[in-house]
């Protein structure tokens, strides 16, 4: 199949100038790496706009191909980068650019990778910077959501499961009804994690009072359907259209609104919440990060946010009388 054949077909995306102005054989190869080297979709639409940022960058400042594209280069764009976004953007925007040009490379399409040898900057993250809630304030936002409309049970056990399973939004989202089980005599949840890694665990009490409410009281029998769901506008009940992560945010923000709740949360904020408690309680970091499916207790750490109360603690101590 033909680069243009695939553009045709609409299965990749544009090209940039200087891939455009390669032969057949190169533009393919620059459409294979997102077809077939990245599964991710989100990791796809990333690295495809940083290496067109980045092609256009060098497009313009007068390289006429990508044989012609130096260490150099990529240095400046780097640099360029560095006065205007985040490190952790950065490092990501090198990473995508250094994956395309090894996959170039492989194929034979230029002799070297000239991003191997540039060093992104310094990022050094000990503590996420994620929101967390006290406990009872979790507790305020879960008691004050109306249960007597299907929005109100959805909603309650969204939160209630990245609450008490440490799920991922995407995970989540990503749920459906069949991944809602009984094993043991108790409920239990799957999620679809990144790296297509199924993650299976019982559910807390709470939690399985909160699925088994949802589940019953919006009659969702299809066991193929997705959990979560949009609400109809007409009848304001479940539609058969998966919730879309803005909207999930956009619900979070406005039901810790309604509870009084000043922080400025988002969907990670209850997975974080939810282990920060966890340890408080006496549980292991080992265990936590195996609740949370992390490869690493790394990871965990930085969901936990024990220290802010320490942080705080000590800061009371500057008394000026």
């Amino acid at each position: 199949m033909t680069a243009s054949v695939v553009l045709a077909a609409g299965s990749g995306p544009s090209l940039p100038v200087l891939v455009a102005a390669a032969d057949e054989r190169a533009q393919l190869r620059f459409l294979e790496f997102f077809a077939a080297a990245i599964r991710n979709p989100h990791t796809r639409r990333a690295y495809a706009r940083a290496a067109g940022d980045f092609l256009a960058w060098v497009e313009g400042h007068g390289v006429a191909g990508l044989a012609g594209i130096a260490p150099i280069h990529v240095a400046a764009w780097i640099e360029e980068l560095g006065r205007e976004l985040a490190p952790p953007t950065v490092k990501q925007r090198l990473a995508a650019v250094r994956h395309l040009f090894d996959w170039l490379v492989v194929g034979q399409v230029v002799p070297v990778n000239p991003a191997a040898s540039v060093r992104g900057p310094a990022h050094v993250v000990r503590r996420g910077r994620t929101p967390v809630l006290e406990a009872a304030e979790t507790r305020t936002l879960l008691d004050t959501i109306d249960i007597s409309t299907d929005a109100g049970l959805r909603d309650r056990a969204l939160i209630g499961l990245m609450v008490y399973s440490f799920a991922r939004i995407g995970a989540a989202l990503a749920m459906r009804r069949e991944d809602v089980f009984v094993q043991n005599r108790r409920l239990w949840v799957r999620l679809h994690e990144k790296g297509s890694k199924r993650h299976e665990m019982p559910c807390h009490h709470q939690l399985e009072e909160y699925l088994h409410a949802y589940i019953e009281g919006c009659r969702l029998t299809d066991q193929r359907g997705p959990l979560f769901r949009t609400i109809a506008r007409g009848t304001r009940q479940l539609s058969d259209t998966p919730l879309p992560q803005a909207n999930a945010w956009a619900m979070v923000r406005r039901r810790a609104k309604a509870a009084g709740i000043a922080t400025a949360i988002g969907n990670h904020t209850f997975r974080a919440t939810g282990i920060t408690t966890y340890l408080k309680n006496g549980g292991t970091l080992e265990n936590a990060a195996a609740m949370a499916n992390h490869s690493s207790t790394r990871t965990t750490q930085l969901y936990d946010r024990r220290r802010d109360e320490i942080t705080l603690a000590e800061v009371e101590r500057v008394r000026i009388v």
